[in-house]
């Protein structure tokens, strides 16, 4: 039986590929410090031969600010990019209908037809994504400024001053920082389960689209 032919579709540009993966590695990174620094299991902390702790917390200021200045970079591209590709999404996010075809799809009863990369229920999801991110790189630069009081922390002290009393207490950013740290470790394992379910679902390129930019789709589905 010879095969279905597919298309061939440029989604994601090379930038946008490149902030994914490291953006990816960001929260990989701050995760990992951020829990160790929370509990120093590997060597007792404190003395002055200790510099593991030092090199963990460098590790996790360094994954911080990138991860800063990739959110920003990538509001840039959504709003400014050539490629509308991920504007165009919107238009199913707020569409009922969409949102019908979106959930019937993965209860295999339709197939998913998407004006944009994404359907409504990814696009909802990376909006929320977004947010969380963006409450940690606040939270993230008002516990830096109120630790180092120089540089970057002493320029941002103003504005942490400032937003503190949003947070309510120094102590609540500090939770907060923490508690939507598992909404990253939640997020990573459902987001490559869904990447895998989805390719197989839609047998289409679902995975290897963030690598390559390319996606594949069955020409019978296109319409």
């Amino acid at each position: 039986m010879a095969n279905n032919p597919h298309s061939r579709d440029l989604i994601f540009s090379p930038i946008i590929r490149i902030c994914h993966w490291l953006r990816a590695l960001a929260i990989v990174l701050l995760v990992i410090s951020g829990f160790y620094l929370s509990w120093p299991f590997l060597v007792q902390y404190g003395g002055t031969d200790n510099l593991m702790q030092g090199w963990v917390r460098f590790g996790h200021l360094v994954a911080g600010f990138a991860l800063c200045a990739i959110t920003l970079a990538r509001f840039y591209l959504y709003f400014f990019g050539k490629s509308d590709i991920e504007r165009r999404s919107f238009k199913d996010a707020i569409s009922p209908k969409a949102w019908i075809e979106n959930l019937k799809a993965y209860m295999y009863m339709g197939h998913m037809h998407k004006s944009g990369v994404y359907g409504p229920l990814q696009y909802v999801t990376y909006i929320g994504l977004t947010l969380v991110i963006v409450v940690m790189c606040i939270t993230g630069l008002i516990l830096h400024a109120h630790v180092y009081h120089e540089g970057i922390g002493g320029a941002f002290m103003p504005i942490a001053e400032a937003l503190i009393p949003m947070f309510g207490t120094l102590a609540f950013v500090r939770e907060l920082h923490h508690f939507l740290t598992w909404f990253f470790v939640i997020f990573v394992v459902i987001h490559v389960y869904m990447a895998v379910f989805s390719g197989i679902r839609f047998k289409h390129n679902s995975v290897d689209s963030i690598v390559s930019g390319y996606d594949y789709h069955p020409m019978k589905d296109k319409h």
